[in-house]
Order: C-alpha cells, then structure tokens, then sequence
C-alpha cells in the first residue's frame, strides 16, 4: 500500500451514509507500507465534485467510475484490511494537487 492509490472499500462506512465507498491513501508511505501498522489515513472520494480547494479531481484513469473527487476535509482513519480492491492511482501532477488540498484542508501555511 503507497500513498497516492486508490482503493475500493465495500465495507460500509457510518461516515458515508452506510456505502462502500472508493478511498485514497494520504498517508507517508512509512506508514502505508508499513505491515506492522494495521491503519491508514485516506481521504474518500465523492461522485458529487463541489469545485472547493480541498478537493482533487479524479476519473476513471484513475480507477473510480465517475469523475468523482477526493475530499480533503473529511480524512479517515481506516484498517487496511478494509481497502480490499486497488483499482488505481494518481499520477503526479494529482499528487501534487493532493498536497496543495490537504495544506488548504488542514490550514498549513495559511
């Protein structure tokens, strides 16, 4: 697991309404990568894209159905073994979108 992939989850989250969902993994790869960790942070994605600065835009390039995007103000703490499909990941021009949304997100450097 890297930072930057996307994953399905059909487990069902409270925090999304009940439905499985696709995540995005923001964790540092020592943690992602890590086996011995048994939870990562994700951001979820939404089919619903309200154009805000802590929002990444992804489609299915990436792996999700829809053009959907990643929702920076809402990260989850998630068990790995909950992400049971990969199905993608960003590309590096994403990533650095990824980067510039959770700065905005967590107001770091505001």
């Amino acid at each position: 697991m890297n930072r930057g992939e996307v994953y399905r989850s059909e487990v069902t989250e409270p925090e999304r309404g009940g439905k499985p969902g696709y995540y995005v993994v923001v964790a540092r790869d020592f943690i992602a990568a890590n086996e011995r960790v048994e939870t990562v942070i994700c951001a979820p994605v939404y089919s619903e894209v309200i154009d805000i600065p802590t929002e990444v835009h992804v489609d299915e390039r990436n792996g999700v159905r829809y053009p959907s995007a990643i929702r920076c103000d809402f990260l989850m703490l998630l068990f790995k073994s909950r992400l049971n499909r990969k199905v993608g990941q960003l590309d590096p021009g994403q990533l650095v979108a990824l980067d510039e949304a959770l700065k905005c997100a967590l107001a770091i450097g505001v």
